[in-house]
C-alpha cells in the first residue's frame, strides 16, 4: 500500500494518484475507508484525487476502482512533525564497541509501528533504503529498540557521520526523523569484570578485564577504569583511577571508558565485597 502525508489544515490540497500496474479501461472511481471503519464512495472520478483541508476525519485508506475492481490503495496520514521539537528528539543511539553493530531507541510512546534505516538513501527517502524492524518493543514506556549494522572500519579515522532515519505511524499520524552522529560520540562500553583483589605493600591491587563486547586487540582499543570503594572503618567513599585502592575497604565497584575520546562511562559493576 502506498502512503501519503498531509500537513493539518494546509492551504494546498493533497493529490492522491491511482498508480496501478493493472490494465483497465474506463472511469476510475474512489472510496475512503475512515478510521471508524466506514467505507465511503466519493463523488470524484479520475486518476487523481485532491483532498482539501485535511484533518483527522479525512485520514485513512483511499482506494481507486474500475468496474468494481480495486486498482490501488493509498493510506493518508497527518504529518505529526512538531516545529517546536528538535528534528531528532525521539532517537537515541549507543554503541558498546567499535564493532559493526550499534543500538538505537525510539522514545515516542504515541506511535504503534516504527522502522529505522541507516544511510543517506534512507534520510533522502530513496527506494533503495533497507529498513530495519525493531529488535524489541513496544516496551512498557511505549518505545522500541533497534539493532543496526554499519560498515565503518574500527581501525580507520572516522570522517563521515552515520545517518539514522526513523519512520513512525499510528492510526492517523506519521512522523519522520533523522539523527546524524559520529560513531565515536555514542560509544559506551559494557561494564568490566572484576577478576581479583590482592593486597601488597602498595595497597590493594584490583585486576579487571574488559567486557567481552569490547573491541580487540585491547592494546589498540585500551580502556581506563575507575574504582569506587567504601572505607571499612569510617564508611567514607573514595575513588581511584589506578589499579590500587587503600587496604581496609569493605567493598568496591568498577566502571570503564575509552580514554582516547573520552567516551561515556560504562555502568558500574555490582558491588564486590572485599575480605581482608
Amino acid at each position: 500500500m502506498q502512503v501519503a502525508v498531509a500537513k493539518i489544515d494546509h492551504p494546498d490540497p493533497v493529490t492522491l494518484t491511482c498508480d496501478s500496474l493493472l490494465e483497465f479501461d474506463g472511469v476510475v472511481t474512489w472510496t475512503h475507508l475512515t478510521l471508524d471503519g466506514v467505507n465511503q464512495v466519493l463523488e470524484s472520478i479520475g486518476h487523481d484525487l485532491k483532498v482539501k483541508d485535511v484533518d483527522t476525519p479525512l485520514v485513512g485508506e483511499y482506494s481507486c476502482w474500475n468496474n468494481n475492481k480495486k486498482l490501488a490503495s493509498i493510506y493518508l496520514f497527518l504529518d505529526a512533525e512538531d516545529q517546536e521539537e528538535e528534528s531528532d528528539s525521539f532517537i537515541s543511539c549507543w554503541a558498546k564497541s567499535y564493532n559493526c553493530t550499534f543500538s538505537c531507541n525510539w522514545t515516542h510512546s504515541e506511535f504503534t509501528a516504527v522502522r529505522m534505516g541507516l544511510g543517506h538513501n534512507c534520510s533522502a527517502d530513496e527506494s533503495s533504503c533497507s529498513w530495519v524492524s525493531p529488535s524489541s518493543g513496544p516496551h512498557s514506556d511505549g518505545g522500541f529498540q533497534f539493532e543496526l549494522n554499519h560498515s565503518l572500519s574500527p581501525f580507520g579515522e572516522e570522517s563521515n557521520m552515520l545517518e539514522v532515519t526513523a519512520e513512525a505511524i499510528n492510526k492517523h499520524s506519521y512522523l519522520r526523523q533523522t539523527k546524524r552522529f559520529f560513531l565515536r560520540d555514542i560509544i559506551q562500553p559494557d561494564s568490566p569484570t572484576i577478576v581479583k583483589c590482592r593486597g601488597n605493600r602498595k595497597g590493594l591491587k584490583v585486576t579487571t578485564e574488559p567486557p567481552t563486547s569490547w573491541a580487540t586487540p585491547y592494546s589498540y582499543f585500551p580502556l581506563e577504569h575507575e574504582i569506587e570503594y567504601h572505607n571499612k572503618d569510617n564508611g567514607q567513599v573514595g575513588r581511584s583511577t589506578t589499579d590500587y585502592v587503600p587496604i581496609g575497604i569493605s567493598h568496591l565497584r568498577v566502571r570503564s571508558r575509552d580514554p582516547l575520546l573520552p567516551s561515556s562511562w560504562s555502568e558500574w559493576t555490582p558491588w564486590k565485597n572485599v575480605t581482608s
